[in-house]
Protein backbone atom coordinates (compact mmCIF):
# COMPACT_ATOMS: atom_id res chain seq x y z
CA UNK A 1 0.00 0.00 0.00
CA UNK A 2 1.25 3.33 -0.86
CA UNK A 3 1.86 5.75 2.10
CA UNK A 4 -0.45 8.60 2.41
CA UNK A 5 0.08 11.40 -0.10
CA UNK A 6 2.26 9.64 -2.13
CA UNK A 7 0.65 8.99 -5.76
CA UNK A 8 1.08 5.30 -6.85
CA UNK A 9 3.57 4.27 -9.25
CA UNK A 10 3.64 4.46 -12.95
CA UNK A 11 4.03 0.81 -14.83
CA UNK A 12 6.71 0.64 -16.82
CA UNK A 13 6.49 1.30 -20.41
CA UNK A 14 6.39 -1.55 -22.75
CA UNK A 15 9.64 -1.09 -24.57
CA UNK A 16 11.56 -1.58 -20.84
CA UNK A 17 8.82 -4.64 -20.52
CA UNK A 18 10.75 -5.96 -23.48
CA UNK A 19 14.37 -5.26 -22.61
CA UNK A 20 13.91 -6.34 -19.30
CA UNK A 21 12.40 -9.82 -20.61
CA UNK A 22 15.38 -9.71 -23.37
CA UNK A 23 18.06 -9.20 -20.82
CA UNK A 24 16.67 -12.16 -18.34
CA UNK A 25 17.07 -14.34 -21.74
CA UNK A 26 21.02 -13.20 -21.49
CA UNK A 27 20.69 -10.96 -24.88
CA UNK A 28 23.78 -8.57 -24.71
CA UNK A 29 22.32 -5.91 -26.68
CA UNK A 30 19.54 -5.13 -23.70
CA UNK A 31 22.07 -5.21 -20.81
CA UNK A 32 23.70 -2.29 -23.12
CA UNK A 33 20.62 -0.70 -24.43
CA UNK A 34 19.43 -0.49 -20.60
CA UNK A 35 22.68 1.22 -19.78
CA UNK A 36 22.79 3.28 -21.75
CA UNK A 37 19.28 4.70 -21.72
CA UNK A 38 19.93 4.95 -17.83
CA UNK A 39 23.30 5.96 -17.35
CA UNK A 40 23.59 9.59 -16.68
CA UNK A 41 20.27 10.14 -14.17
CA UNK A 42 21.70 7.73 -12.25
CA UNK A 43 25.49 8.83 -12.43
CA UNK A 44 24.03 12.20 -11.31
CA UNK A 45 21.91 10.50 -8.28
CA UNK A 46 25.16 8.52 -7.57
CA UNK A 47 26.85 11.58 -7.59
CA UNK A 48 24.59 14.21 -5.97
CA UNK A 49 25.29 11.79 -2.61
CA UNK A 50 28.61 10.76 -2.83
CA UNK A 51 29.93 14.39 -4.15
CA UNK A 52 32.99 12.69 -6.02
CA UNK A 53 33.02 11.34 -9.96
CA UNK A 54 34.87 8.48 -9.61
CA UNK A 55 32.98 6.54 -6.31
CA UNK A 56 29.57 7.25 -8.26
CA UNK A 57 30.94 5.41 -11.33
CA UNK A 58 31.71 2.55 -9.40
CA UNK A 59 28.35 2.73 -7.32
CA UNK A 60 26.61 2.79 -10.79
CA UNK A 61 28.54 -0.35 -11.67
CA UNK A 62 27.94 -1.75 -8.55
CA UNK A 63 24.25 -1.26 -8.74
CA UNK A 64 23.86 -2.37 -12.45
CA UNK A 65 25.56 -5.65 -11.71
CA UNK A 66 23.60 -5.97 -8.29
CA UNK A 67 20.39 -4.83 -10.75
CA UNK A 68 20.95 -7.52 -13.60
CA UNK A 69 21.32 -10.42 -10.94
CA UNK A 70 18.18 -9.55 -9.81
CA UNK A 71 16.02 -8.61 -12.88
CA UNK A 72 13.37 -11.36 -11.93
CA UNK A 73 12.35 -9.14 -9.49
CA UNK A 74 11.14 -6.74 -11.58
CA UNK A 75 7.67 -6.89 -11.86
CA UNK A 76 7.06 -3.26 -13.90
CA UNK A 77 4.90 -2.58 -11.33
CA UNK A 78 7.12 0.92 -11.66
CA UNK A 79 9.40 2.22 -14.34
CA UNK A 80 12.92 0.90 -14.84
CA UNK A 81 14.32 4.11 -14.38
CA UNK A 82 12.95 4.34 -10.70
CA UNK A 83 13.31 0.76 -9.66
CA UNK A 84 17.07 1.27 -11.40
CA UNK A 85 17.77 4.59 -9.08
CA UNK A 86 16.59 2.95 -6.27
CA UNK A 87 19.38 0.27 -6.41
CA UNK A 88 21.67 3.08 -7.18
CA UNK A 89 20.50 5.44 -4.46
CA UNK A 90 21.48 1.96 -1.82
CA UNK A 91 24.30 1.85 -3.50
CA UNK A 92 25.57 4.80 -2.93
CA UNK A 93 24.64 5.14 0.55
CA UNK A 94 26.32 2.31 1.47
CA UNK A 95 29.54 3.54 0.01
CA UNK A 96 29.10 6.95 2.23
CA UNK A 97 28.25 4.83 5.30
CA UNK A 98 31.55 2.93 4.75
CA UNK A 99 33.13 6.02 3.63
CA UNK A 100 32.23 7.78 6.47
CA UNK A 101 33.24 5.32 9.25
CA UNK A 102 37.06 5.99 7.77
CA UNK A 103 39.00 7.91 10.51
CA UNK A 104 38.74 11.51 8.83
CA UNK A 105 41.99 12.08 10.70
CA UNK A 106 43.78 9.95 8.08
CA UNK A 107 41.85 11.42 4.80
CA UNK A 108 41.53 14.61 3.17
CA UNK A 109 38.78 17.09 3.82
CA UNK A 110 35.67 15.94 2.12
CA UNK A 111 35.37 18.97 0.05
CA UNK A 112 38.48 18.73 -1.66
CA UNK A 113 37.56 15.01 -2.28
CA UNK A 114 34.48 16.10 -4.69
CA UNK A 115 36.69 16.85 -7.72
CA UNK A 116 35.22 19.79 -10.28
CA UNK A 117 33.70 17.81 -13.38
CA UNK A 118 35.34 18.45 -16.41
CA UNK A 119 33.32 19.74 -19.30
CA UNK A 120 33.31 19.24 -22.90
CA UNK A 121 35.38 21.09 -25.01
CA UNK A 122 33.76 23.77 -27.10
CA UNK A 123 33.25 23.65 -30.94
CA UNK A 124 34.85 25.82 -33.56
CA UNK A 125 31.39 27.44 -33.71
CA UNK A 126 30.96 28.39 -29.84
CA UNK A 127 31.28 31.77 -29.05
CA UNK A 128 34.60 31.93 -26.40
CA UNK A 129 33.08 34.08 -23.97
CA UNK A 130 29.43 32.55 -23.72
CA UNK A 131 30.85 28.78 -23.78
CA UNK A 132 33.58 30.32 -20.69
CA UNK A 133 30.72 32.10 -18.98
CA UNK A 134 28.66 28.28 -19.15
CA UNK A 135 31.39 26.63 -17.89
CA UNK A 136 31.92 29.73 -14.72
CA UNK A 137 27.78 29.28 -14.27
CA UNK A 138 28.06 24.95 -14.03
CA UNK A 139 30.99 25.34 -12.10
CA UNK A 140 28.86 27.24 -9.28
CA UNK A 141 25.56 24.65 -10.04
CA UNK A 142 28.13 21.83 -9.33
CA UNK A 143 29.95 23.76 -5.73
CA UNK A 144 26.52 24.82 -4.41
CA UNK A 145 25.10 21.47 -5.26
CA UNK A 146 27.95 19.58 -3.26
CA UNK A 147 27.76 21.62 -0.65
CA UNK A 148 24.24 21.49 0.26
CA UNK A 149 22.75 18.65 3.18
CA UNK A 150 22.21 15.84 1.41
CA UNK A 151 18.19 16.44 1.75
CA UNK A 152 17.81 18.84 -0.50
CA UNK A 153 20.88 17.56 -2.18
CA UNK A 154 19.06 14.80 -4.10
CA UNK A 155 15.65 16.80 -3.98
CA UNK A 156 18.05 19.45 -6.14
CA UNK A 157 19.27 16.73 -8.30
CA UNK A 158 16.79 15.14 -9.20
CA UNK A 159 14.34 18.15 -9.93
CA UNK A 160 16.73 20.15 -11.25
CA UNK A 161 19.39 18.85 -12.82
CA UNK A 162 18.03 15.83 -14.06
CA UNK A 163 14.27 17.23 -14.61
CA UNK A 164 12.53 14.53 -13.03
CA UNK A 165 8.71 15.59 -12.23
CA UNK A 166 7.56 15.85 -8.58
CA UNK A 167 5.67 12.69 -9.31
CA UNK A 168 8.95 10.52 -9.94
CA UNK A 169 10.70 12.62 -7.51
CA UNK A 170 8.27 11.54 -4.64
CA UNK A 171 8.07 7.63 -5.49
CA UNK A 172 12.09 7.47 -5.59
CA UNK A 173 12.77 9.19 -2.47
CA UNK A 174 9.91 7.90 -1.05
CA UNK A 175 8.64 11.16 0.68
CA UNK A 176 5.58 13.21 -0.21
CA UNK A 177 5.27 15.68 -3.19
CA UNK A 178 4.66 18.18 -0.78
CA UNK A 179 7.84 17.90 1.11
CA UNK A 180 9.64 17.64 -2.95
CA UNK A 181 8.49 20.75 -3.39
CA UNK A 182 9.23 22.42 0.04
CA UNK A 183 13.00 21.00 -0.14
CA UNK A 184 13.13 22.42 -3.55
CA UNK A 185 12.01 25.76 -2.79
CA UNK A 186 14.87 25.35 0.35
CA UNK A 187 17.60 24.21 -1.83
CA UNK A 188 16.66 27.20 -4.37
CA UNK A 189 17.26 29.40 -1.22
CA UNK A 190 20.35 27.45 -0.40
CA UNK A 191 22.02 28.40 -3.75
CA UNK A 192 20.41 32.17 -4.86
CA UNK A 193 23.16 34.15 -4.07
CA UNK A 194 25.54 31.40 -6.28
CA UNK A 195 23.31 31.56 -8.92
CA UNK A 196 21.58 33.95 -11.45
CA UNK A 197 18.74 33.58 -13.40
CA UNK A 198 20.27 32.58 -17.08
CA UNK A 199 21.73 29.34 -15.83
CA UNK A 200 18.09 27.79 -16.38
CA UNK A 201 18.94 26.38 -20.05
CA UNK A 202 22.44 25.29 -19.16
CA UNK A 203 21.44 23.29 -16.21
CA UNK A 204 20.94 19.75 -17.95
CA UNK A 205 24.51 19.99 -19.06
CA UNK A 206 25.75 19.53 -15.10
CA UNK A 207 27.41 16.69 -14.06
CA UNK A 208 27.59 15.10 -18.03
CA UNK A 209 28.03 11.61 -18.39
CA UNK A 210 28.37 10.61 -21.90
CA UNK A 211 30.35 9.81 -24.82
CA UNK A 212 33.79 7.58 -24.19
CA UNK A 213 32.79 7.69 -20.41
CA UNK A 214 29.75 6.48 -20.54
CA UNK A 215 30.80 3.47 -23.11
CA UNK A 216 33.55 3.00 -20.87
CA UNK A 217 31.12 2.29 -17.93
CA UNK A 218 28.85 0.18 -19.96
CA UNK A 219 31.70 -2.25 -21.40
CA UNK A 220 32.95 -2.42 -17.58
CA UNK A 221 29.69 -3.62 -16.93
CA UNK A 222 29.10 -6.00 -19.48
CA UNK A 223 32.93 -7.46 -18.74
CA UNK A 224 31.35 -7.86 -15.14
CA UNK A 225 28.86 -9.56 -16.74
CA UNK A 226 30.49 -12.14 -18.83
CA UNK A 227 29.86 -10.67 -22.12
CA UNK A 228 32.95 -10.21 -24.31
CA UNK A 229 33.16 -7.60 -26.84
Amino acid sequence: MAQPGLKQAVPAAPEDVELVRRALARDGGAFRAIMQKHNRRLYRIARGILRNNADAEDAVQDAYVSAFANLGSFRGESALATWLSRIVMNAALGRLRKRNTVDIAAREPARSEAEIIQFPLSTPNDDPERTMAQRQILQLVEQATDNMPEAFRLVFVTRVIEGMSVEETSELLGIKPETVKTRLHRARQLVRDQLDKQIGPVLMDAFPFAGRRCERMTGAVMKRLGFSE
